[in-house]
């Protein structure tokens, strides 16, 4: 009989199988494609409602700053330069309500900033607004060569330098990531600048050189979409599109030494934590080679704080590198901020801090998508 005494191995051996069927099933389920999408989107608009008070609370923030003005000041922000009345003053407090309650002047003020109304800049003579999408087209441009660049190198020599640690390769990679890490950015970009510009005379600061920019400042050109080397694509001219490579050359250089020098040092100590990790030891072990075990497993792993050191790098680069900009004249982001600091143009400075705190939290939110990609457990979060 099945469940004689001798027998009852081969009874538990029965429900001890069929549990694990069981636990198959479950697990077979929550890993289902049609699952695991179900709670990415969950993953994404939680993290996208987070944003919510987030935003309210950078809002809150530069209001803040507002305070420490008097009204006077604060309606000053509103003239264009005009001559001013003696009556234009109290006019334009008692129009925006910069005399009520504090919570009242907070709700008026969020619908001007909702509205797109973020003041006049004195420096620029233009709409706050205006001054910043003005400049932005020149910043996404260095940003869009610098950003790859800065990845795409820094995670190679970071690896190369994990992979063949302690050796002269390693050490020559942490010796030369020192050195950029160390170099103060104006100074390399004075000294690029002393040399290509001052002895060589190969390049000028600014985007373009004279002769290009005149043209494009011409009904001849037309500006699509401010990066003047995909508008000089677009508008058949080459000679622009390769003017503006150059002016990029030196620029994008400053700004990727520094920063690869940054994502090799984290890279590699991220790569050395993943090749110890147990994982990477056993499949050594089930005989995969070592170009296997590095690009398929530990990688891939190691690459999660650098989607995090990348984003803020990113958001850092697209509201500005205040120094390269003004070392090169050119004429971003974080030239205009610069320049509004330096002639008091409360207004500019205010709306550039707004602009700033909404780009790192847009930044964030990029940020835990990716990780949801490189790593899925996040997604039972």
């Amino acid at each position: 009989m099945l469940f004689r005494k001798g027998n009852w191995n081969f009874v538990r051996n029965i429900v001890f199988v069929d549990k694990n069927r069981q636990k198959y099933k479950l697990v077979a389920s929550i890993f289902s494609p049609r699952r695991m999408g179900m709670r990415l989107r969950t993953f994404i608009i939680r993290r996208a409602l987070l944003m919510i008070p987030t935003l309210i609370g950078v809002t809150l923030l530069i209001f803040a700053i507002t305070q420490m003005f008097t009204p006077e000041q604060r309606a000053a922000s509103f003239l264009s330069g005009e001559p001013r009345r003696p009556d234009v003053i109290p006019r334009i407090i008692q129009t925006h309500h910069l005399d009520d309650p504090i919570y009242i002047q907070y709700y008026h003020w969020m619908s001007r900033v909702l509205q797109g109304d973020l003041g006049f800049s004195s420096y620029s003579h233009l709409p706050v607004l205006a001054s910043l999408l003005q400049a932005t087209p020149a910043t996404i441009e260095l940003v869009m060569f610098a950003i790859p660049i800065t990845i795409i190198m820094g995670v190679y020599l970071g690896v190369v330098s994990a992979v063949h640690r302690d050796t002269i390769i390693d050490h020559a990679t942490r010796f030369l990531s020192i050195i950029g890490w160390s170099l103060p950015t104006f100074w390399l970009a004075l000294i690029l600048l002393a040399i290509f510009y001052g002895q060589l005379n190969w390049v000028s600061a600014g985007r373009l050189s004279f002769e290009q920019m005149r043209f494009v400042a011409s009904e001849s050109f037309t500006k699509y979409t401010g990066i003047y080397t995909i508008d000089g694509i677009l508008n058949g001219q080459l000679w622009i599109t390769l003017d503006a490579l150059k002016h990029l050359i030196l620029p994008v250089i400053t700004l990727t030494i520094v920063q690869i020098a940054l994502i090799v040092r984290v890279m590699r100590s991220s790569m050395l934590e993943a090749l110890g990790k147990g994982y990477t030891i056993l499949a050594r072990a089930k005989g995969l080679s070592d170009d296997q075990v590095v690009n398929k497993h530990a990688r891939r792993n190691a690459l999660i704080p650098i989607a995090t050191l990348s984003g803020i790098l990113a958001a850092g680069m697209l509201t500005g590198v205040v120094i390269t900009e003004t070392c090169f004249n050119y004429m971003g982001l974080g030239h205009f901020a610069a320049n509004a600091a330096m002639q008091l143009d409360i207004p500019g400075v205010l709306g550039f801090s707004l602009f700033t705190g909404i780009v790192f939290v847009i930044a964030n939110l990029l940020v835990d998508i990716i990780y949801v990609f490189l790593d899925p457990r996040m997604r039972l979060g």
